[in-house]
C-alpha cells in the first residue's frame, strides 16, 4: 500500500511532524480495543515505542523459551485480542508457535542496502521514488529499502539483490490459561491500572503486540513524551550531568523523537529503543534532577521556520562540529554548520574548511582544553589497526573474498570540518578498489570512533589512525554541553550554540 506523508502546520499550540495515517483495527468495540492512529498519538503527546523487535523469530533472545510473561503486583491485567478473546488475570503468559499455512505464499522483492543509517536509506528511497518506484524503508537487521519485484525492472546503479521466499509458516501467539491455550491475533492489547512487569522488569501500563513486516512480532509500549524521556536521559547523557545539560538533552530528545516518528511506520510504531533511535530503558529509580529537567522544559521543542528540526546529537565532536551532509548522504540543514566547538574567540583564530591531512593534524595537535567537551575519553584518540582486521571487516560486509588482501587506504575526500567523506581501500584484486562513503565508513570499519581522522601507514601490516571525537559530529555534543553547563551556560545558550537559528517553541498537546 502506498503511504502518503503530510506536515501539520506548526504554530504555538500546534505540532508539526512527518506522519503516516495508519490505524490498528479490531472487531472489538472501540471502548474495549482503543483505535490507535500514529499521528493522533503524537498529537496527544504519546510515543509508540518498539520495546522488543522480532519476537517469535530465530533471533528472539527476549522471549525465554519462546515465552513472554506479564505480571502486576496490584490489581489485574487485561488482554484483548483482535479475534475477540478477552482475558483478565494477575498473570498473562504468551508463547509462540509456528503454524503451517495451508496456502503458502511466494514473496519476491528487490532489496537495496544495507545502509549504515536510516538517513541514508531514506535518501535512497527518495531517489527510487523519483523514478516512479513504490518504496519501503525497513530494518530487518540493518536499514534496507524494498521495492516490489517485477520482470521488466531496469538495471540499477545502486547495490541491490533479489529476495525470494516461500512463506509456509505463520509465527502465532498463544495465550496460556488454566484451561489450555488460546490462539491470539494481532494487534493484542495488554493493559492495567498499575505498573506491569514484563519478564520481571517494570515497564509501564499500556502495551501492544503487533505483527511486523518480517513475520515476527513487536512488543510496543504506549508512553507519554515526558515518561519516555525519563528512560532516555539517564542512558543518553547520564543522570549525573549538570541540570542545564539535562534540560538541553530533554528538549532535543523530545524534538528528535517527534521529527523522526515516521521511522518505523511500516510496522505501526514510532521509535525503537536502540542507538538506531534513542537509547531507552524503563527507569528503575526516580532521579530528581532528571525529573526537574524534563518538567521545566515540558512540551518545548526546537523549530526552524516553525517546523521541528532534525535534532541530531552525539557523544563528542572532537572540537569540530559537522554539517549533516558530511555524515550522511542527505541534504544539509541550515541549522547545522561546520564550526569550532569552543569560545567565539576560537572561531576567529581557527579557519575552516580543513581539507588536508596536514591541516587536520595541526588541529589535533592543539591544546584540547581550548575546546568544549575535552574531558570525553575519545576527544582525542590513536588507534593502531592491523591490515588483517581491515580485511576481516571487508569480508564480513561482503566486499572481498578470503583470497583477497588489503594493500592501501587513502582519504579521497574530506568535508569542511575535516571529516573523511570518501575512503578508498585498494586490494590485491586487479583493478579493484572499494570506496566507502560517509556513514558507511564507520559501519564497515566499526573500530573507528568518528570520521575525523588521519591515516599513517606504519608497515604493510599496520596502520595508525589518529583522530578526535565519538559519533557523527552533527548537532549537540553531549560532552560539550556538559562542560558548557559547568561553565555557567543556560540550556537555551547551549541549544543556540549547537543549533544555529533554531527557535524554542512550546507545542500544544491535545487532550486524551
Amino acid at each position: 500500500m502506498k503511504r502518503k506523508f503530510t506536515f501539520l502546520n506548526l504554530f504555538l499550540g500546534c505540532i508539526s511532524l512527518l506522519i503516516i495515517n495508519t490505524k490498528f483495527t479490531s472487531n472489538l468495540v472501540a471502548e474495549e480495543f482503543p483505535e490507535l492512529e500514529l499521528n493522533t498519538e503524537i498529537e496527544k503527546g504519546n510515543f509508540l515505542i518498539g520495546l522488543k523487535q522480532y519476537l517469535g523469530g530465530e533471533n528472539d533472545n527476549f522471549s525465554k523459551e519462546q515465552n513472554i510473561n506479564f505480571t502486576t503486583d496490584k490489581g489485574f491485567l487485561n488482554l484483548h485480542s483482535s479475534n475477540g478473546i478477552k482475558y483478565r488475570s494477575k498473570d498473562i503468559d504468551i508463547s509462540w508457535r509456528d503454524i503451517t499455512i495451508k496456502n503458502p505464499k511466494k514473496i519476491e522483492r528487490i532489496v537495496f542496502g544495507p545502509f549504515a543509517s536510516y538517513e541514508s536509506a531514506k535518501k535512497q528511497s527518495e531517489k527510487l521514488k523519483s523514478q516512479g518506484f513504490e518504496t519501503t524503508v525497513t530494518y530487518p537487521e540493518n536499514w534496507e529499502v524494498w521495492i516490489p519485484f517485477a520482470d521488466n525492472l531496469p538495471e540499477f546503479e545502486y547495490k541491490n539483490k533479489i529476495f525470494r521466499k516461500i512463506k509456509n509458516i505463520q509465527i502465532t501467539p498463544f495465550l496460556s490459561t488454566e484451561y489450555g491455550f488460546e490462539k491470539l491475533e494481532g494487534p493484542i492489547h495488554i493493559f492495567a491500572e498499575e505498573e506491569i512487569k514484563i519478564n520481571d522488569v517494570n515497564f509501564g501500563k499500556k502495551f501492544y503486540l503487533i505483527q511486523d513486516s518480517y513475520g515476527t512480532w513487536t512488543l510496543i509500549q504506549k508512553i507519554k513524551f515526558d515518561d519516555y524521556l525519563k528512560g532516555v536521559l539517564p542512558y543518553e547523557i547520564g543522570s549525573s550531568s549538570p541540570l542545564e545539560a539535562l534540560k538541553a538533552q530533554a528538549v532535543i530528545a523530545r524534538t528528535w523523537g517527534i521529527f523522526n516518528s515516521d521511522r518505523f511506520n511500516m510496522d505501526n510504531y514510532h521509535l525503537c529503543v536502540t542507538t538506531q533511535c534513542q537509547v531507552y530503558k524503563p527507569p528503575k529509580i526516580k532521579n530528581k534532577k532528571v525529573q526537574k529537567a524534563i518538567e521545566s522544559t515540558s512540551n518545548l521543542i526546537l523549530t526552524y521556520k516553525n517546523q521541528p528540526i532534525n535534532a541530531f546529537y552525539h557523544g563528542s565532536n572532537g572540537g569540530l562540529s559537522a554539517k549533516a551532509s558530511e555524515s550522511w548522504q542527505i541534504r544539509n540543514y541550515p541549522y547545522f554548520n561546520a564550526v569550532i566547538d569552543g569560545s567565539k574567540s576560537m572561531n576567529k583564530i581557527l579557519k575552516l574548511p580543513i581539507l588536508s591531512d596536514s591541516k587536520l593534524n595541526d588541529f589535533l595537535d592543539l591544546d584540547k582544553k581550548l575546546f568544549y567537551g575535552s574531558n570525553h575519553s575519545l576527544f582525542r584518540w590513536d588507534k593502531k589497526i592491523s591490515t588483517l582486521l581491515i580485511k576481516q571487516k571487508l569480508i564480513e560486509n561482503n566486499f572481498i573474498g578470503t583470497n583477497e588482501n588489503v594493500l592501501d587506504l587513502n582519504v579521497v575526500e574530506r568535508g569542511s570540518s575535516g571529516r573523511v567523506t570518501k575512503l578508498e581501500i585498494k586490494t590485491s584484486k586487479l583493478d579493484n578498489s572499494i570506496l566507502l562513503v560517509k556513514d558507511d565508513i564507520r559501519r564497515v570499519l566499526s573500530f573507528i570512533p568518528s570520521n575525523l581522522f588521519t591515516i599513517n601507514k606504519l608497515s604493510d601490516d599496520l596502520w595508525l589512525l589518529r583522530g578526535g571525537g565519538f559519533g557523527h559530529g552533527v548537532g549537540l555534543s553531549q560532552s560539550g554541553a556538559i562542560e558548557m553547563a559547568e561553565l555557567g551556560f543556560s540550556y537555551e545558550q547551549i541549544l543556540n550554540h549547537y543549533y544555529q537559528d533554531a527557535k524554542l517553541k512550546k507545542i500544544g498537546i491535545f487532550s486524551q
